[in-house]
């Protein structure tokens, strides 16, 4: 039977029969087999923060700073791939749905990227514009799940050392007289340097927190509180050890979420005024009120998609829902395949007697046929005007709109249930929209939601400000407050000869009229915020744009016509990009700071499948660094892997770094040492001439730390450090980049950049010298050689037999090329492109003795008489 899917009010068949007509519908109808969800949830207990094969986690840290129910998270991680081959590192974080990712940077092998906000079309379009010139990009998305998945992918060379970090932010909201926050840890592995802190500070004071156990009995007691009148910091710092499942398991027992659940001191029912940064917040939380009369009636999908586990679910919660009932409420029940039918034909009190009667009725059903709600909300009749009408709503497709006097809570059941959609319904009709995952806690799920919205102590609440004090204030009238929660209200602090901003708010109670009234000061808030180590200071201004931000997605879901969508599109998009929100309609672009490195990145896919996904591909451009000493780093991309070796010359002596008489270039290289302090000091040797030969044209460009001079054999021109410069002669090009570096190009197919490094002039030893680094994609002749140019020709190499070596802190393994087995130690050596000061560490597989058996012959066959001496050939 095809299924409808459509909820319009039973009025014909059963309301209408009703002697109480306020309505609380709570239907349980599900249109969608169970077995697509539970392979999800499967998969996501496979869900790890760090995923890669053979990689070193150093570090995961996770910072929280609650300022004024207002949360900015930062997670960090630091990774390095330790395996012998090239691969792919994952980076997720699971979020909530109701925060916003604000940025994400990444630094592999030091290439920062950073991300910024953009309207989703124009990140876009940088993004397919950066992937046309090898430009790094990535484009985040948002999605409509309960919680999204932030994942980056980046693929790098073994010895790559990337760090990760994200931000998001959110508004913490009252649920049953508490806040809790929650964070998703599932590193899937051993961390070093694993650590949580969550910062909370709350002006007008904290009046609990604690640290409920969420993670297991194995991590029992290891939260750490510390708290005063107005803060409270929370650490979980769980030691290697502490962290592994058993006494010698190499996995971790850290799984699952972390949380902090915290309330308020309030002084009254009136509500917290808090001003800061130009903008106020206004919370309003009342205790201590009768709740409003409310008629329920419960609407229980019996087809065939509800046999087994959903019905179960659904049985278990009605039991304790029932139970919940008093001699106050009235209520019944409605169940519908593709008949209807009432368990009363009249709503009857919730006496011990009568809810037996349910509690029986609902155990004795059995799910099947097709499903036909053909009747649907139409109204609710003549209403108490102190009574709440609601109607809770669990099914996947909710198209009629509802009456004024109605709220309509809708609940989702399941993975693949129109959650937009429901959202959209509940919002049309001053209600909410909750997922129900079909787990084995969902009717845990069912009973959490009804206990939020079963208690309505208010209705009809307005909050308003003096005429002229704010601007741009968000929605201030509410049609219901349940006990438990909180009502929010944020705007903008006009300029004002007063130093003190007004709040009134009306409600109605059962039987009460209320008037209430509260102030704050413009100014003390933020002197106290300046005195807090771990507050937010910008939490108001960000709080504002959160909530508007979230009520204009709201509003754009409901706009009658296409301009006025457009309309609000923009306001978003302006507000987003401003606030650094990633929403629906905006996007994270994160590429690197100068574009000079080839990377790729993916978009993400497709959203159902989770929140954000940055796919990003390194390749390495220079794959020939020489930096002091001379240490040598050389990226072989075949075989996705650096091998390091050191050149231990003397003073004076001039290396061949390449040598091709095919294409007419010689690249040579003049070691200084270093100042000697005693007689037996060791004096370590740098480059202090790169010299760059281009026989055909006779031209020599020869760098120095002092000077760049360019001569033909006739003429020589000579440049300081101290300027920018471009400068071609016949087919060289030579680019000074002021106190920094050289770019030598020659006949437009082979680069060299000369990186300059200052010392402090009086230093005991150091002297300054100069940086070489050589891009692999140089187009040399077959003739090409040198301690760099003969890996223009790749050699075949295999790295096996990784093992600890005699320091801990290094693996030894087995390299075999060029016919030999050499013992090579995995070290780190500095790339100083991006820190010229203090260089990045490059993490690669080091050949011992100046690179005996890596380079061709002995390193003394290297060394030529001028600089600009080709090298003899044989070698």
């Amino acid at each position: 039977m095809e299924r409808v899917g459509v909820l319009k009010v039973i009025y014909t068949q059963c309301i209408s029969r009703y002697s109480k007509e306020t309505c609380f519908l709570f239907i349980f109808q599900s249109d969608i087999q169970i077995c697509r969800w539970e392979k999800e949830v499967s998969l996501n207990r496979l869900f790890y923060a760090i995923r890669g094969d053979d990689i070193t986690v150093k570090s995961y840290k996770v910072e929280s700073r609650i300022t004024s129910r207002f949360c900015h998270t930062t997670v960090k991680s630091s990774v390095v791939n330790s395996g012998p081959n090239a691969q792919s590192i994952g980076f997720n974080v699971q979020i909530p749905k109701r925060a916003f990712i604000t940025n994400f940077t990444m630094n592999v092998n030091g290439i920062m990227f950073v991300g910024s906000v953009k309207e989703k079309t124009v990140a876009r379009n940088l993004y397919a514009q950066a992937r046309a010139r090898g430009k790094a990009a990535g484009l985040v998305r948002a999605n409509s799940q309960d919680m999204e998945t932030f994942k980056t992918e980046v693929h790098v060379p073994p010895g790559s050392k990337i760090e990760f970090e994200l931000h998001y932010q959110e508004m913490m909201q009252r649920k049953l007289g508490f806040y809790e926050h929650s964070l998703y840890l599932q590193p899937g592995r051993l961390v070093p340097q694993f650590q949580v802190d969550v910062y909370i500070y709350e002006p007008n004071g904290i009046a609990s927190v604690e640290t409920p156990n969420t993670l297991g009995e194995h991590f029992s007691g290891m939260a750490k509180l510390t708290s005063s009148k107005d803060k409270a910091h929370v650490v979980f710092k769980p030691s290697l050890q502490q962290q592994r499942k058993c006494e010698n398991c190499t996995t971790s027992a850290i799984d699952g979420i972390f949380t902090v659940k915290y309330d308020v001191l309030r002084d009254s029912n009136a509500g917290e005024l808090h001003v800061s940064d130009g903008h106020f917040v206004h919370f309003f939380a009342p205790a201590n009120l009768s709740p409003l009369p409310k008629n329920i009636v419960f609407v229980i999908d019996v087809s065939g998609s509800m046999w087994g586990v959903k019905m179960k679910q659904t049985v278990e919660a009605m039991q304790t829902i029932l139970d919940d009932l008093t001699m106050d409420d009235y209520f019944s029940i409605v169940d519908f395949n593709h008949n209807v039918r009432c368990w009363s034909e009249e709503l009857v009190p919730g006496s011990t007697i009568q809810v037996a009667e349910a509690k029986k009725y609902i155990q004795n059903i059995k799910p099947n046929g097709g499903t036909n709600i053909n009747e649907a909300l139409m109204r609710a009749g003549m209403i108490d005007p102190r009574s709440v009408s609601m109607i809770i709503a669990i099914q996947k497709n909710v198209k009629k709109v509802m009456r004024e006097e109605f709220s309509l809570f809708s609940l989702g059941i399941g993975f693949d249930v129109d959650y937009d959609f429901l959202e959209r319904i509940a919002m049309e009709n001053r209600g909410v929209a909750q997922r129900i995952y079909t787990s084995h806690d969902a009717s845990d799920q069912i009973r959490r939601f009804y206990s939020q919205v079963s208690s309505p102590l208010l209705r009809k609440i307005t909050v308003q400000f003096p005429e002229d004090s704010v601007s741009d204030v968000t929605q201030n009238h509410f049609d219901k407050y349940f006990s438990g929660s909180e009502l929010v209200v944020a705007g903008k602090v006009l300029p004002s000869e007063s130093t003190t901003l007004n709040s009134f708010t009306t409600a109605f109670a059962d039987r009460l009229d209320l008037s209430l009234q509260t102030e704050a000061d413009y100014l003390e808030l933020d002197a106290a915020l300046a005195q807090q180590q771990h507050a937010f200071t910008g939490f108001a201004r960000q709080m504002w744009a959160y909530i508007t931000v979230n009520q204009l997605l709201a509003e754009r879901s409901l706009a009658p016509t296409a301009g006025k969508k457009r309309k609000i599109t923009q306001r978003i998009l302006t507000l987003a990009v401003e606030h650094q929100f990633v929403t629906p309609l905006t996007a994270l672009l994160v590429e690197s700071e100068e574009a000079k490195e080839r990377l790729l990145a993916d978009s993400p896919r497709d959203p159902k499948q989770g929140c954000c996904a940055v796919t990003v591909v390194c390749l390495c451009v220079f794959c020939v660094t020489v930096e002091n000493d001379p240490h040598f780093i050389v990226h072989l991309p075949k075989n996705n892997m650096d091998v390091c070796f050191n050149i231990d010359s003397e003073p004076g002596h001039i290396l061949n770094l390449v040598s091709d008489p095919g294409a007419g270039v010689v690249v040579n290289g003049q070691l200084v040492g270093s100042k000697r302090v005693e007689e037996k000091e060791k004096v370590y040797t740098y480059f202090g001439t790169i010299s760059v030969f281009y026989q055909p044209d006779g031209i020599r460009v020869s760098v120095t730390t002092d000077r760049i001079d360019l001569t033909d054999g006739r003429n020589n021109h000579s440049f300081t450090w101290g300027a920018t410069a471009d400068i071609t002669q016949d087919r060289v090009k030579v680019s000074i980049v002021k106190d920094s570096k050289v770019m030598v190009t020659v006949d437009d197919k082979i680069t060299v950049m000369v990186l300059l490094h200052r010392v402090w002039k009086k230093h005991p030893t150091h002297v300054d010298f100069l940086g070489l680094y050589i891009p692999n994609n140089n187009q040399y002749s077959s003739q090409a050689h040198g301690l760099i140019g003969q890996f223009g020709q790749e050699p075949e190499v295999r790295v096996f037999n990784l093992h600890q070596g005699a320091d801990p802190l290094k693996k030894e393994a087995t390299m075999e090329v060029k016919g030999n087995k050499l013992v090579v130690t995995r070290g780190w050596q500095k790339d100083y492109r991006r820190d010229q000061k203090r260089g990045s560490d490059v993490f690669c597989w080091f050949i011992h003795n100046s690179g005996k058996g890596f380079i061709d012959g002995h390193y003394t066959n290297y060394i030529v008489p001028r600089l600009d001496s080709f090298l003899p050939l044989p070698l």
